[in-house]
């Protein structure tokens, strides 16, 4: 028997679905805003209502609750829209979003907002390892901790964490800003090719290549705008943290040579 609100699907003679099947009708839709009960929802269930509410429907602000740490809610919505989320989601949370404003109550698991293309991400409490991987742009802040490798690979936007962060934060990053108001593990940066990382509180150890970096107006005006404008008060003071380049011709260079470097 298929859960609460889970549609049911029809089969071709080949075994395929058919391309007509109805998606669910579960929210409460009152002009631009909609809520629904995720609690005896599936995954698929979940996704579905909250695609057809923001692209079918038109509904701009919509509240799921219970989602009760589901893995892979909130992924692929590339439209803007407010997206609450009231309680704590598992893994893959928000991946490949391009848009909304999402507001998650709990916290969240492994790769949060892993490809994150633009939009707002905020979590009330703490995040698991991966947080932002890959991230492209928009805003990530996460109010409590995060995992280690946190902006893995981050090729744009900026995450921000209230709290600490574990071992290799800002592994391989390319470009971006991340801004952290606690303590960070050993290997800070490492083998980062651009961007900017600045970091509040003690760190256990930098990473390969990575070096304090110059402070100007322009690191003072970004850290202030970005406090401001998600309302996290007066920002602490930051050490700044940069690439320091040693890497980049690191393929052309002699065994010997390499040794030195790392």
């Amino acid at each position: 028997m298929a859960a609460i609100g889970e549609r049911r699907i029809t089969y071709d003679a080949r075994g395929l679905a058919e391309p007509h099947a109805e998606a669910p009708r579960i929210a409460e839709i009152d002009g631009t805003t909609a809520r629904f009960d995720a609690a005896d929802l599936t995954i698929r269930t979940i996704n579905l209502e909250l695609r057809r509410l923001v692209y079918e429907e038109g509904v701009t602000d919509v509240v799921i609750d219970n989602p009760a740490s589901r893995h892979s809610l909130g992924v692929g919505i590339l439209t803007r829209c407010s997206i609450t989320f009231n309680g704590s989601l598992g893994y893959f949370a928000c991946g490949l979003i391009d848009g909304p404003e999402v507001h998650i109550t709990g916290r969240v698991g492994w790769s949060a907002c892993e490809n994150m293309m633009s939009g707002v991400v905020v979590v009330d409490s703490n995040a698991g390892s991966l947080t932002g991987a890959a991230m492209r742009g928009g805003d990530l802040v996460v109010k409590g901790r995060v995992g280690a490798r946190t902006g893995i690979d981050q090729k744009g936007g900026t995450i921000i964490v209230l709290g600490s962060a574990g071992s290799m934060t800002g592994f391989m990053m390319q470009r971006g800003r991340m801004i952290i108001c606690g303590d960070v593990g050993p290997g800070l940066g490492d083998s980062m090719y651009d961007g900017d990382i600045y970091v509040a509180g003690a760190i256990k150890s930098l990473g390969i290549d990575c070096v304090p970096g110059e402070w100007t107006d322009a690191d003072t005006e970004l850290i202030e705008r970005k406090f401001s404008n998600h309302g996290l008060g007066s920002p602490p003071a930051f050490q700044k943290f940069v690439c320091g380049k040693a890497l980049y011709n690191y393929d052309s260079l002699e065994p010997a040579e390499r040794k030195l470097v790392i």
